[in-house]
């Protein structure tokens, strides 16, 4: 794997700026009921069951804020976490989309919430699209990145659970997913393996949330 694009002091930065007591503020089914801009958002999108909840819940070092199930489809909202009312930064858990044990008119209301959101967020200042590292990228994310290059809203590919596959998997992985946005206006290209077990990643998760931080102030 290659060494961290983070600084040690960036890193020490992330950790400081997810300490505290993170926790739920506001759901919206709608787009009318969104919270009032806080500081900047980071979104987290992924396919259902990507682990959006575990990355949310390791990143903030809380056992339980973030709801996790076996089932696809269980988040049918937007959820926004952050920890008090000077919190520079909030962090959106977004419905996931491709397959969901759901009504299908449902599930097209909240796709629906989620590309609305996607294009009209003045403060989002990047969404985290979440891969399972297991299977790479799938034909039902390219509507996602499709969205984001036209609202030109920067986007950035983690990887999740990579204590599942072996390194050498992983990085080919890693290279795959890189090739495939190379072209992608609005894709960062630093891509980021994570795993929500082992903890591998979530200090470079931070320090990329800390540095949009930063940039923004």
């Amino acid at each position: 794997m290659a060494s961290s694009p983070y600084t040690t002091r960036e890193i020490e930065n992330g950790r400081l700026l997810f300490k505290g007591d993170w926790d739920f503020r506001a759901a919206a089914d709608e787009i009318g009921r969104l919270p009032r801009p806080q500081g900047i958002e980071i979104a987290l999108a992924g396919r259902s069951n990507v682990g959006k909840s575990s990355l949310i819940n390791a990143l903030t070092t809380r056992k339980a804020l973030a709801r996790t199930s076996h089932t696809p489809g269980r988040t049918q909202e937007l959820i926004f976490f952050n920890n008090g009312e000077k919190s520079p930064v909030t962090i959106v858990d977004m419905p996931g989309y491709g397959y969901a044990e759901a009504p299908k008119k449902k599930v097209e209301a909240w796709t629906g919430l989620i590309h609305d959101f996607l294009r009209g967020r003045a403060n989002l200042a990047r969404v985290y699209v979440l891969i399972d590292s297991r299977h790479g990228l799938k034909p039902v994310d390219t509507p996602v990145f499709d969205t984001l290059d036209k609202a030109a809203v920067s986007y950035a590919i983690v990887l999740t659970k990579a204590d599942q596959v072996k390194p050498a998997e992983l990085e080919q992985r890693m290279e795959e997913t890189a090739a495939a946005l190379a072209k992608r206006p609005a894709a960062f290209p630093i891509i980021l393996a994570t795993s929500s077990r082992d903890g591998t990643g979530i200090p470079e998760l931070r320090a990329a949330v800390s540095r949009l931080v930063s940039e923004r102030k």
